[in-house]
């Protein structure tokens, strides 16, 4: 199956790219609903961020974070959201690891989180959950 990213990686597919270094790749975003929205990319093909290996951590976050201040600075924007998802439950469009960084200004009406507001949790259940996850958490 085809990848996209993977072919704009290879330079098989067109992409108008801002930034690139060793491990990732930093290209604007096909739809611009706000101008300035950033696709932050892993050059090694990765579907979700749970199988991203650990030597892709490091440089993944840092292009993020490299993209977000030339975002900032170059549109100044009243915010910046950042987001990753993961599998079809979350919306995942491309299935290969990418993070937008997406300019936001005031009243703009994008990105309705809850879809309700959501009531506040007492602590002894997020402790119940907390002990729930805490097996899983990876140590390195």
């Amino acid at each position: 199956m085809s990848c996209i990213f993977c072919d704009i990686i290879a330079g098989a597919a067109p992409a108008a790219l801002v930034y690139e270094d060793e491990a990732t790749l930093a290209g604007i975003d096909l739809r611009q609903s706000n101008p300035g929205h950033v696709l932050v990319i892993p050059k090694r093909h990765v579907e979700t961020l749970h199988h991203l290996p650990h030597d892709l951590h490091a440089p993944l976050m840092n292009a993020v974070v490299i993209m977000t201040r030339a975002v900032q600075a170059c549109f100044h924007p009243d915010g910046i959201n950042i987001w990753q998802s993961n599998g079809p439950g979350a919306n995942q469009e491309v299935p290969h690891v990418h993070f937008h960084v997406f300019p936001r200004w005031t009243g703009d009406r994008h990105f309705q989180i809850y879809p309700s507001e959501p009531t506040d949790m007492p602590l002894t259940e997020r402790e119940q959950l907390a002990v729930r996850l805490r097996p899983f958490v990876e140590r390195r």
